[in-house]
């Protein structure tokens, strides 16, 4: 391909790329944050629930009874507030397609996580972290926020941004089958890393927090808590941790000072739930 015949490809495909970012943005509920929204909700709730079905084949629950209860009772706090708050934001769409579960499962890794459309899952290793109904209220709320905001979902969307950097648009756009999502994931450069997933990750982080202090609040937990638990997670995983500008998560220090910051807006709703 001649020099001017490249310009011209490469211009058309920035001007393709732009418009696309143009009509593929949605708003965060809550925060108003622009968002990157390339890949259809279908897509990733169907995805999101295969891979957690998959997961849960691959692992054992919980026999911790009194454990396992306080998972599903905060997780039905936890949802019960997301739905008011949905109603009253007239954002109940929002929360179609979800099915919420909350399942406890054996690992020692210090983790939870929950997908798109509701399911979640906390590690028994996580458990002396959280210590009571507060901190797990505080992770509950963190990780439902991911999913309300829908971050995986736009992980997905940045994922095929990335990819566009070297391939065709119409090859990018056209395959969407969660095994091609996750051969994209797993094959970014460190140029793209760096520079363009991590750095999204530690806003989505930020934004989670901040959801998650107001989620727990309306759900009658109180939000102070959350400084408490973040304390308790930096000593318990310290030694674990690489630089932030690697990581995907704000440090510590830096979570803390930000989640103090946010508590007087999130103790509005604390007193008003």
């Amino acid at each position: 391909m001649s020099g001017h015949a490249g310009s011209i490809t490469g211009l058309l495909l920035t001007s393709i790329l732009g418009a696309l970012l143009v009509v593929s943005c949605s708003t965060v509920a809550l925060t108003g944050r622009k968002q990157l929204d390339l890949v259809p909700e279908s897509e990733v709730l169907s995805a999101s629930a295969h891979q957690y079905e998959q997961f849960m084949r691959e692992h054992k629950r919980s026999s911790d009874a009194v454990q396992t209860a306080r998972i599903k009772r905060v997780g039905a706090r936890i949802q019960a507030a997301v739905e008011r708050y949905a109603r009253q934001a007239d954002r109940t769409r929002d929360l179609a397609g979800y099915a919420w579960e909350f399942n406890l499962v054996e690992s020692k890794e210090v983790n939870a996580w929950c997908m798109p459309g509701g399911k979640v899952v906390f590690y028994t290793g996580i458990m002396p972290v959280c210590r009571d109904d507060d901190g797990v209220a505080v992770v509950m709320g963190h990780e439902v926020a991911h999913a309300v905001a829908k971050h995986g979902a736009e992980r997905l969307s940045q994922g095929l941004l990335a990819e566009m950097g070297d391939a065709a648009l119409g090859v990018a756009l056209h395959s969407r089958s969660p095994e091609t999502q996750q051969l994209w994931m797993n094959a970014f450069g460190a140029g793209a890393q760096y520079g363009l997933l991590m750095p999204f990750s530690r806003t989505q982080e930020s934004e989670a927090d901040h959801l998650g202090l107001i989620f727990m609040a309306m759900a009658g937990y109180d939000p102070h808590q959350a400084i408490h638990f973040w304390q308790r997670m930096s000593q318990a995983t310290h030694d674990q941790k690489p630089p932030e500008f690697m990581s995907t998560h704000p440090s510590d220090a830096h979570r803390i000072q930000r989640i103090q910051a946010e508590l007087p807006q999130a103790l509005t709703y604390y007193k008003s739930r």
